[in-house]
C-alpha cells in the first residue's frame, strides 16, 4: 500500500497543521498542532480529537472482498435470465411516481430517466446482483447508468475500457477531430452482440434432414409447461413483495417529506389537519359536560383580566367563549371558520328602545348597540387554551384515578387529596398534589403496584421514601405529632382558610418527650429530635397548600435582581446584547410584565452562564415572621417558649426548600409568560406585513395587479457595476430581464432604460438592494423620471373626473423576502439559469405584485425573518406556530382561487393555510382534483360528484371548513357556473343568498320558480349579477330577517347576512391594508444593516478619509453611508487640510445622524473622540447596581492596564476595533467572504483578520508583523504562515480573498451538499441503500474547523461511509498532502488515488494467491 494511501486510510481525521494560519486568541498563543486533528480556528471552541472516527476509518475504509465465483456461473446467469426480465420489467410500476416526486432526492449526476428505475430496482438487485464485481472504472463515477445498463456475467475488456476513458473528468478537452476519432475507434471495438452464437443455423438443410434434426433434439417446446410454471410463480412473487417508500428512504426523509404512515393517516382523516396535530396527544380524552364548562370558566379567568370590558359583560363574555369551545370541539371548525361564519355568537348585542326619536315616525323603534367581545387573535389564544386545559384534565385525571385505586383497593382516606384534586386548576397545582401522593403513600403505591403486576416502583434501602416509612412506624413519629398542628392546617392558617387554628403544646419538654420516644430505630433522643424535625419539614415542603401560598406570595412580593459571573464579567461588554440586564436588580413582576424580553435575556445569560437570576421576596425575613406568627402557640410558659422554639427549627430547614424550590416554578412560570408576550409581538408584526394588498398605482381598483419593472445594485456601487432589471406583467408573469451598463453616466444607458420603460409600460419602478449606494440610485432614477417625463398609466381623476398621467413612481422595495429567494433552492429551480441578483429582482416584483404570497412562499424560512429583537430567545417551533396562525388569518380573509392554485405551484404555497388544510391534506388535495381532471366547476365538486364521476377531493368535515375560502371565478356564460362560488358566502348560506338576491330584484315565489327551473339554483344571483343590480340589497332590512332567522331556527345570522350583502355587491373584494412604503428609519436599516441602537449619537466609529477641504472633510463610515466633519469640528477646531488626508483612517464621534438623506455629522476634535460612548440603560433610581458597575469598570481598566493591552487603530477601511466574538457578531450578517480586520490579543506585533467562510462558520488568521517602526504602526512586511505580503491590502487580495474564492467554488459545485456531515452520511447511505451496485461521493462544510470540508465517500453499499478532510487555500485544495488547483483536479486526483490502490491491491492479492499455488 502506497504511503499516501496508508495515510488516507490510516489517518483519515489528520488536517494539516503545517501551514493552518488559524489560532486561539483566548490563550493569546498560537495552537500547538495536535496529533492527527486540526484545531478549530473560532475563538471559543477547543474540540478533542476524533479517535473513536479514525479508528472506524482504520478499520473499514478498504475491505477486503473475497468473491467466490461458481463455476457455473454462467450457466447460472441463463437459468435466471428470464426470470430477471420479467422482474425487471414488473418493477417499474411498484413506486407512485408522485410519491417520488415528493421525496426530490437529488442523485449525484444521474439522469432523471434512470433515477426512478434504480430505485425500484434496489429492493432485489440487492439479493439478485449482489455478488457482481463492478469494474474499477464505475467506482465513484459521475455517470452511474453505466452500471444499471452492463449486461450481467462477465464483460470484455473492451467495454471496460471504453468506460474508463469517461471515468476521469479530462482538465483539457481533447479537439473536435480526437473526439470523433475516438467514437469510431469505440464503434469498431465494440464487440457485437453473440447472444444468438450458441443457436444452431439451420439454413442450407432439407425438409427431411430439418425432420430428423428435431426428432433427435426437438423443436425446444418440450419444457414449456416449466417456463410458464415459472413466470407465474415470479408474476407472484412481484405481488407479494411490493417496495414502499419505507424499504427505499430513511424515516427522517420521509418525516422531513411528510411521507410517514402517520402523516398519510392525517392526510386521509375527515378532521382538520391542524387539530389532528395539536390533540394527537388527548386524542382519547372525553370531556364531561361539567369539565367542558369548567373549561369555560377556566379560559375566561386567564382571558377577561386583559380585555378592559365593563364589568356587567363577564356573564356574556363566558358564554361567547363556551360556544367557541363548541364549535372548536363539537363542530370541529377552525378559527377563520368561527370568526366568518359565527361571528354573531363574538357580539353581545342590547336591544333598546329610542327614546331620543320616540316623536319620528320614520325612526326605528329600537336602537341595536353592539359589543365586541372576542377578537380573531382571542379565538387563537381559545384554541390555545383549550389545548392547555385537556393537558390539565389528562394529568388530574391520571391523578384522580390513581387516588381512586388507592382508596378501592387499600382503603386510602385523604381529604387534602379528596378536596383539592378536583380544584386543581394549574399544572403546578397538579404537580404539588402528585409530589404529596407520592410522599404520603409511598409504601401504599408499591403494594399498589405489585397487585397490579409492577414492581418498578420498588424503593431501594436508605431511600428518602424508606427513611420517611421508618419514622411513621417509628415511635419518633410521635414528635412529630407533638408539634400540635399538622403543616395542612399551619398552611391553611397562612392562606386565611378558615377561623385560626393554635398549635397545641405536648404536656412534656421537647427534650423530656425525645427520650421517652426513643426505640431501636432512633435509640437516642438527638437521633428522635433530627428525624422528627426532618419528617415535619418534608411534610411541610410537599404541603399542596403551604406552596400555594409560597407561590401566591412570589407573584404578589417577588423581587429578581441579576448578578454577573467572573465568566461575565469580561465577555458582557457594554456592546453585549445582555449588558442591559447585567446589573439589574429590585424587579417585580410588574416591571417585566411591561418589559418581557428582558427577562427572557436574564435567563439566556443565566443558561450561558453569564449572570446568576435571583428570585426572593420582598421583605422575606417579615414573611418567615408572619409563618412563625401561624405556627407557634398561644401559650405564655416556659414548655411553650420551648415548643416555639422547637417549631423555628422545623421552619429553618423547611422554609428554605420551599424558597428555593418555588422560586425556580416561578422562573419558569415568568418566562413562559414573557415568551407569550413576545410571541404576540412577533405575530402582530408579521400580521402587519402580509396585512398589505398588491401595489395600487393611482386610478386602480385595490387588489389588481401592476405592471412592475424593479432594478437593484446588489450590494455594489451602482456608478460600477452593471444594474440588473426584471419585468413582471399584469398576469403575475416574468417577461423578461437584462441588464443595464452605468446607468449613471452614460447617456446611451440612460436613453436605454427610457426605452425599457415605454416598451415594459410599468406602472411602477422597484428599487432595493444591500448597501447604502442603494440610496443614491433611487435619487438618479427619480431624477430620470423626472427629467425625460417617464409617465404612468392614464386614470380618471375621481374629484375633477378628469383623466389625468403622473409621472411614475420610483420606490424602495422591502427586501427581506427576496434576499432569501435569491440563493434559495426555489429560486435555482425557477430560474436556474439566472444570475442571483436577477432572482432578487424578480422577488422584488413579486412582492410588490402579492407580499402575501412571497411570504408563504417561504415556508420554514419565516423564523430566519426578523420580528422582534429577541425572537431568537424563543423555542423556534412555538414561533413558527404562531406565524403560521397570522399566515391562515390572512390566507383565509383573501381566499385561494382554486384553480389557480392546481395550475400554479406560486399560488399552491397558500392552500396549507386554508382553513381545515394543511400541508398533507394540500398536496391531497391538488392530487386529486388533478385525478379529477384537474379542475374545479363548482364548490360542491370537492366532495365529489357521482353524476360527473367527480371523487371527493376531501371530507364533509374538512369542506365546511374550507368551501367558502376556495373560491371559483364565476363565468357568465357558463350555465352552470354559481355566483356565490366566487364569493366568500358558505356554501350553508347559498339559500339566504338567493333569497337577499331575489328579495332586491323583487321576484316572488312564482318568479323564483321559474328562474331556478331554467337555469338551475343560481340563476337569480346570476340574474342580478347580469342586470347589475347589486346595489340593491343595501335597500333590504336585514334586521327583521335576522330576527326570525333566530325565532325561527335558533340561528344567529345578523353578521353573516352583511357579509352576504356585501358579497354580492363586490365579491371577494381586497380587504387588505393598501401596500406599505418603508419609512425612512426602514430603508435606513435595510440598506445599511444599521439601527438606531447599533449607530446613535455619541458613538465613536472608525472612518475613511474620502475628500479634504479647508472648510470640510468628506469621510465613508463602515455601513456605507457618508459623514461630513466641518472644520470647526476638526482636530483643533481650525481648518482641515494638512491635518487629516486622503485615504487615511482615523476615529470620529457622531454628531447627529439624517436616516432620510444617508449622512452624519461627525466630530473629531481630541476631546470629543476621547470621550468614550457610554451606552444609556433607562432604569428607575435603584434598579440598577451603578456600584458594582462602577467597580466593574475599575477592575477591568487595572488588568488592561497590567496586562498591557491598548486599543489599537489601523489606517484600513476594513478595520474595526472588535475581538473575536464581536467580530462573529457583526460577520453574522453579511454575506460568505466578508472581512473585518481587528486587534490581536497576542500583542501589538500581531493582527487578526477574520473573515466569514460560511453562516456560523468564521476563520481567525493570525498576521505576524515585522519591521515595525513602532508598537502602534503597522508593520511593513505582513506574514501569515511561511508567506510574507508587502502590505495588507495584497495580503487580504491573495490570501484571504483566494481563499474565499475557493470555498466559493467548492459550495457552487454540483458534489457539494448543504447539509451537515451526518445528514450527508445519511443521504450516501439511502442512495447506495437503493442504488446498491453504485458507488458515491459529496462534499460538505466542516463547521468545527474553518477552511477545512470533509470529502464523504462510500464505495458500495456495504462498505462504511468514509470522511477525509480536505483543506482549502487561496491557490486550490489539499487532500493528503496533495495540493490541487481547482475542483476538477481535486475530484480527478481523489479518484485516481482511490483506483491505484485498488489496483495495487489486487496485485498484491494476485501475487499471494501464486504464492499459496506454488507452495500447494
Amino acid at each position: 500500500m502506497s504511503a499516501s494511501i496508508r495515510d488516507m486510510v490510516l489517518n483519515e481525521a489528520d488536517l494539516d497543521e503545517e501551514d493552518d494560519e488559524s489560532y486561539d486568541e483566548e490563550g493569546g498563543e498560537e495552537r500547538a498542532p495536535r496529533n492527527n486533528n486540526v484545531e478549530d480556528s473560532s475563538e471559543e471552541e477547543d474540540d478533542d480529537d476524533d479517535e473513536e472516527e479514525a479508528a472506524k476509518i482504520r478499520e473499514g475504509f478498504i475491505v477486503d472482498e473475497d468473491e467466490d465465483e461458481g463455476e457455473d456461473s454462467d450457466a447460472h446467469e441463463r437459468v435466471v435470465k428470464r426470470k430477471r426480465e420479467h422482474r425487471d420489467r414488473g418493477e417499474e410500476e411498484q413506486l407512485d411516481e408522485d410519491d417520488l416526486e415528493l421525496i426530490g432526492e437529488r442523485e449525484p449526476k444521474a439522469p432523471v430517466e434512470s433515477k426512478f428505475k434504480r430505485l425500484k430496482r434496489g429492493h432485489r438487485d440487492e439479493n439478485e446482483r449482489s455478488t457482481e464485481h463492478r469494474g474499477l472504472e464505475d467506482i465513484f463515477s459521475d455517470d452511474e447508468d453505466v452500471a444499471n445498463e452492463r449486461p450481467y456475467g462477465r464483460s470484455n475488456y473492451r467495454q471496460q475500457a471504453d468506460e474508463f476513458d469517461d471515468f476521469i473528468e479530462e482538465d483539457f478537452p481533447e479537439d473536435e477531430e480526437a473526439r470523433i476519432q475516438a467514437q469510431e475507434d469505440a464503434e469498431v471495438a465494440r464487440p457485437r452482440d453473440r447472444g444468438m452464437a450458441s443457436v444452431v443455423d439451420t439454413a442450407g438443410l432439407d425438409k427431411d434432414a430439418l425432420e430428423d434434426f428435431e426428432a433427435i433434439f426437438g423443436v425446444g417446446e418440450d419444457y414449456g409447461w416449466a417456463l410458464a410454471l415459472e413466470d407465474e410463480q415470479t408474476a407472484q412473487e412481484r405481488e407479494e413483495q411490493t417496495i414502499e417508500l419505507k424499504d427505499v428512504f430513511e424515516p427522517s426523509q420521509l418525516t422531513e417529506k411528510l411521507l410517514t404512515d402517520e402523516d398519510n393517516e392525517i392526510r386521509f382523516t375527515d378532521e382538520p389537519e391542524r387539530f389532528q396535530i395539536d390533540r394527537k396527544p388527548f386524542k382519547q380524552l372525553q370531556l364531561s359536560a361539567e369539565q367542558f364548562k369548567e373549561e369555560a370558566r377556566w379560559i375566561t379567568s386567564l382571558i377577561w383580566p386583559k380585555k378592559g370590558l365593563p364589568g356587567d359583560l363577564h356573564s356574556p363574555f363566558t358564554k361567547a367563549i363556551g360556544k367557541v369551545l363548541e364549535f372548536f370541539v363539537v363542530d370541529e371548525v377552525e378559527v377563520p371558520y368561527v370568526f366568518q361564519h359565527r361571528k354573531d355568537y363574538l357580539i353581545h348585542t342590547k336591544k333598546m328602545p329610542n327614546h331620543a326619536h320616540r316623536d319620528d315616525p320614520e325612526a326605528p323603534p329600537f336602537i341595536i348597540s353592539a359589543e365586541k367581545l372576542l377578537t380573531q387573535d382571542d379565538l387563537w389564544r381559545i384554541l390555545e387554551l383549550d389545548i392547555k386545559f385537556r393537558s390539565l384534565m389528562d394529568k388530574r385525571n391520571t391523578l384522580e384515578k390513581t387516588f381512586e385505586s388507592l382508596k378501592a383497593e387499600l382503603s386510602v382516606q385523604d381529604e387534602i387529596l379528596q378536596q383539592m384534586i378536583p380544584q386543581a386548576s394549574s399544572m403546578e397545582e397538579l404537580q404539588d398534589l402528585q409530589d404529596y401522593l407520592h410522599f404520603q403513600y409511598a409504601s401504599e403505591l408499591k403494594d399498589l403496584a405489585s397487585l397490579n403486576g409492577s414492581t418498578k416502583n420498588t424503593k431501594r434501602p436508605g431511600s428518602k421514601a424508606a427513611m420517611h416509612d421508618r419514622v411513621r412506624k417509628s415511635r419518633a413519629y410521635g414528635f412529630v405529632k407533638a408539634y400540635g398542628i399538622s403543616p395542612d392546617r399551619l398552611a391553611q392558617n397562612a392562606l386565611r382558610e378558615g377561623s385560626k387554628v393554635w398549635a397545641d403544646d405536648d404536656g412534656l419538654l421537647p427534650d423530656d418527650l425525645a427520650d421517652a420516644l426513643v426505640d431501636d430505630e432512633f435509640p437516642t433522643g438527638e437521633a428522635v429530635f433530627r428525624a422528627a424535625r426532618q419528617m415535619y419539614a418534608d411534610e411541610l415542603f410537599v404541603s399542596p397548600r403551604m406552596r400555594r401560598h409560597f407561590r401566591a406570595n412570589f407573584y404578589e412580593m417577588g423581587d429578581i435582581s441579576c448578578h454577573r459571573t467572573e465568566k461575565g464579567l469580561r465577555k458582557i461588554d457594554e456592546a453585549h446584547p445582555f449588558y442591559e440586564v447585567k446589573y439589574l436588580k429590585h424587579q417585580s413582576f410588574a416591571d417585566l410584565a411591561r418589559q418581557p424580553h428582558l427577562f427572557l435575556k436574564m435567563m439566556k445569560a443565566e443558561e450561558e452562564g453569564l449572570i446568576e437570576v435571583h428570585v426572593a421576596l420582598e421583605n422575606d425575613e417579615g414573611f418567615k415572621r408572619q409563618l412563625r406568627q401561624e405556627f407557634i402557640s398561644d401559650n405564655y410558659s416556659e414548655r411553650a417558649d420551648r415548643w416555639n422554639d422547637e417549631r423555628q427549627r422545623v421552619l429553618d430547614i423547611a422554609v428554605p426548600r420551599l424558597l428555593k424550590h418555588v422560586a425556580k416554578g416561578v422562573k419558569e412560570t415568568v418566562r413562559t409568560a414573557c415568551q407569550e408576550e413576545v410571541f404576540a409581538a412577533c405575530r402582530d408584526e408579521y400580521s402587519n406585513r402580509i396585512d398589505q394588498a398588491p401595489y395600487k398605482p393611482k386610478g386602480m381598483v385595490l387588489g389588481t395587479t401592476p405592471r412592475v419593472l424593479t432594478i437593484s445594485n446588489g450590494g455594489e456601487d451602482p456608478g460600477r457595476v452593471p444594474l440588473c432589471w426584471a419585468s413582471m406583467d399584469e398576469e403575475g408573469r416574468f417577461s423578461d430581464h437584462g441588464k443595464l451598463d452605468n446607468l449613471l453616466r452614460n447617456d446611451a444607458t440612460r436613453q436605454q432604460f427610457c426605452d425599457l420603460v415605454q416598451q415594459k409600460a410599468p406602472d411602477v419602478i422597484g428599487v432595493s438592494g444591500w448597501t447604502a449606494d442603494t440610496h443614491r440610485l433611487v435619487r438618479e432614477l427619480e431624477s430620470l423620471v423626472s427629467e425625460r417625463g417617464l409617465m404612468g398609466a392614464a386614470f380618471d381623476d375621481p374629484e375633477t373626473g378628469e383623466t389625468r398621467i403622473e409621472p411614475l413612481e420610483v420606490i424602495i422595495v422591502n427586501d427581506e423576502v427576496a434576499r432569501l429567494y435569491k440563493d434559495s433552492p426555489r429560486g435555482l429551480s425557477e430560474h436556474p439559469t439566472i444570475i442571483p441578483l436577477t432572482r432578487y429582482c424578480i422577488a422584488l416584483a413579486r412582492y410588490m405584485q402579492n407580499p402575501l404570497k412571497e411570504y408563504a412562499a417561504l415556508g420554514k424560512d419565516i423564523t430566519t425573518l426578523s420580528f422582534h429583537p429577541c425572537q431568537q430567545l424563543l423555542p423556534q417551533d412555538k414561533l413558527m406556530r404562531h406565524l403560521e396562525s397570522a399566515m391562515v388569518d390572512m390566507v383565509n380573509l383573501c381566499g385561494v382561487n382554486i384553480n389557480e392554485a392546481v395550475s400554479d405551484p406560486y399560488t399552491a404555497n397558500l392552500l396549507p393555510f386554508v382553513s381545515g388544510l394543511g400541508p398533507r391534506k394540500a398536496t391531497s388535495v391538488l392530487k386529486a382534483i388533478n385525478a379529477n381532471g384537474g379542475s374545479v366547476n363548482t364548490r360542491d365538486e370537492l366532495v365529489g360528484d357521482p353524476d360527473s364521476g367527480k371523487l371527493p377531493v376531501v371530507g364533509p368535515r374538512v369542506f365546511n371548513n374550507c368551501a367558502s375560502f376556495l373560491f371559483i371565478e364565476f363565468e357568465p356564460t357558463n350555465e352552470n357556473s354559481e355566483p356565490l362560488d366566487n364569493t366568500r358566502v358558505h356554501p350553508e348560506d347559498y339559500d339566504l343568498g338567493r333569497k337577499m338576491a331575489a328579495d332586491a330584484l323583487e321576484l316572488d315565489e312564482e318568479d323564483v320558480s321559474t328562474e331556478v327551473a331554467e337555469g338551475g339554483p343560481g340563476a337569480v344571483v346570476r340574474k342580478l349579477f347580469k342586470e347589475d343590480q347589486q346595489d340593491r340589497v343595501n335597500e333590504l332590512i336585514l334586521e327583521e330577517y335576522a330576527e326570525q332567522l333566530e325565532d325561527r331556527y335558533s340561528q344567529k345570522k345578523r353578521a353573516t347576512l352583511e357579509t352576504i350583502r356585501a358579497e354580492l355587491q363586490a365579491p371577494y373584494e381586497e380587504l387588505r391594508k393598501n401596500f406599505s412604503k418603508l419609512e425612512d428609519d426602514q430603508v435606513f436599516t435595510m440598506l445599511t444593516g444599521e439601527t438606531k441602537d447599533s449607530l446613535a449619537e455619541n458613538m465613536i466609529i472608525p472612518t475613511n478619509v474620502r475628500v479634504v477641504k479647508d472648510e470640510f472633510a468628506i469621510v465613508k463610515l463602515d455601513c456605507g453611508i457618508e459623514g461630513r466633519i466641518e472644520s470647526s469640528d476638526g482636530p483643533d477646531g481650525d481648518g482641515l487640510r494638512g491635518r487629516i488626508s486622503t485615504g487615511q483612517t482615523i476615529q470620529a464621534k457622531i454628531l447627529s445622524i439624517d436616516m432620510k438623506g444617508f449622512v452624519a455629522k461627525l466630530s473629531i476634535r481630541e476631546r470629543d473622540v476621547r470621550t468614550p460612548y457610554r451606552r444609556r440603560i433607562y432604569q428607575p433610581h435603584g434598579q440598577w447596581d451603578e456600584r458594582l458597575e462602577a467597580a466593574d469598570r475599575e477592575e477591568l481598566r487595572e488588568k488592561d492596564k497590567s496586562t498591557g493591552r491598548t486599543q489599537r487603530v489601523i489606517n484600513h477601511m476594513l478595520f474595526k476595533p472588535f475581538n473575536g466574538i464581536e467580530a462573529e457578531q457583526w460577520l453574522g450578517g453579511q454575506p460568505n467572504g466578508e472581512i473585518v480586520v481587528r486587534p490581536s490579543s497576542k500583542g501589538n506585533d500581531h493582527l487578526a483578520i477574520t473573515w466569514k467562510v460560511a453562516d456560523g462558520v468564521f476563520q481567525h488568521v493570525d498576521v505576524l508583523e515585522l519591521q515595525k517602526p513602532n508598537d502602534f504602526s503597522l508593520g511593513k512586511f505582513l506574514r501569515v504562515g511561511r508567506v510574507t505580503y508587502p502590505d495588507l491590502d495584497e495580503l487580504i487580495h491573495t490570501h484571504i480573498e483566494g481563499m474565499a474564492k475557493k470555498v466559493d467554488e467548492l459550495m457552487q459545485h454540483d458534489k457539494f451538499e448543504k447539509r451537515s456531515r451526518a445528514e450527508v452520511e445519511k443521504w450516501l447511505t439511502t442512495y447506495l441503500d437503493a442504488n446498491p451496485n453504485s458507488s458515491a461521493y459529496a462534499f460538505c462544510i466542516d463547521p468545527k474547523h474553518a477552511g477545512y470540508f470533509w470529502l464523504m465517500f462510500k464505495a458500495g453499499k456495504n462498505e462504511r461511509v468514509n470522511a477525509l478532510p480536505v483543506k482549502v487555500m487561496h491557490e486550490g485544495y489539499e487532500l493528503l498532502k496533495n495540493k490541487y488547483p481547482d475542483m476538477r483536479g481535486l475530484c480527478n486526483g481523489f479518484k485516481l488515488m482511490y483506483q491505484n490502490e485498488i489496483a495495487k491491491k489486487a496485485k498484491q492479492q494476485k501475487m499471494q494467491q501464486q504464492q499459496q499455488h506454488h507452495y500447494r
